[in-house]
This record gives C-alpha cells, structure tokens and sequence, in this order.
C-alpha cells in the first residue's frame, strides 16, 4: 500500500531520461515524452535527455557521464531490456551499477504480470545504485514506462512516500565511498 505524507514536504529530484532504440529520435520518441512528462508533472526536475543507440559502449558511456554529474539524482532509462540480439540495457547496466536493486526488477514484472500475462517475464527490467545515483531501466513501451512510474517510481521517488522512500536514503547512497576514501 502506498500511503503520501501531505504533510511531510515535498524534494524534487532531478532526473535524466534516456531511450535506448536504434530507431527513435526526439520527434518520435513517445515512451521518452511520456516519461518525461510524467515525472515533470509529479514536480521533479528533467535533469538531461538522451536517445542512445543499442549500443552496450554507448549506453554505458551516457550512464557514466550522469552518474558522475552532481545534477543528476536519478537516471531513467526506457527500451533494450528485452530478450532479442539488440537487447543490451541490463547488460550496460550492470557494468556500472555498485547495487542491484532486485525487488525493482520483480515488482515491475509482477505489476506488469496483472496487464500482460506471462509475456512480463520478457523483460529485463533493472534497477540500481552507481556512485550514489538510482538508475532503473523500463521497457521501450509507453504502456510499460507508465507502469513503472505510476505504480513504483511515482511513490519512491517522492519524499513523503510511507513507510519509506528512495529519496531519503539519498545522504547515505555514498557512505562506502566516504569511508574507502578516507582510509
């Protein structure tokens, strides 16, 4: 059950979106648009956009640059979590991530299991930590980027979620990064 504190004030984070198709541009890009909106509407600020080519180099080199950009809290990614040649979301993903975040993964599918039957377990959704920044990866659909923000983005990235929130484990994502640096 997702429950918003109303009076608990209201963080914006500041949140890059990116698409990843080797046939999308920003004139057609409906799940970027989507989501994009979306996250601007709930208040949170768009941090950077980017179409990024299928591409496991391209994706990983586009991940980095934000995970090192102090403007962005969160990174959104939408397409190539699937299962064909061309695939290659996760696989990018996982050469930057410190944590996964698996209930991520497993509550998008389960969601996802409600609306699509068992053609969720198609997808490669991911979520994670990288240097401090949550990084989750949606399927290319604008159906799927709808779900995963309306059903689970929505409420923790928002820092009045309860019983607990993403946001405000923020301060803390670096903790192992401070103390390896300090010794």
């Amino acid at each position: 059950m997702s429950r918003i504190d109303e009076t608990a004030p209201f963080l914006p984070v500041r949140i890059a979106v990116a698409t990843i198709s080797d046939t999308r541009t920003l004139e057609n890009d409906t799940s970027g648009d989507t989501l994009a909106a979306l996250l601007t509407t709930a208040g949170h600020v768009l941090a950077g956009r980017a179409i990024i080519r299928d591409d496991v180099d391209a994706i990983v080199a586009q991940l980095a640059a934000w995970i090192a950009d102090p403007g962005v809290d969160v990174v959104i990614t939408t397409g190539g979590t699937g299962v064909t040649g061309r695939d290659v979301t996760p696989e990018a993903y996982r050469r930057v991530l410190d944590k996964e975040i698996e209930g991520f993964g497993e509550l998008f599918r389960w969601l996802s299991y409600a609306k699509i039957g068992t053609s969720t377990m198609q997808s490669r959704a991911l979520g994670g930590v990288a240097a401090g920044t949550y990084l989750f990866a949606l399927p290319g659909s604008t159906g799927a980027v709808k779900d995963g923000w309306d059903e689970i983005l929505r409420f923790q990235l928002d820092s009045r979620h309860r019983p607990c929130n993403l946001v405000e484990l923020m301060p803390r994502l670096r903790e192992h990064f401070q103390t390896v640096n300090e010794t």
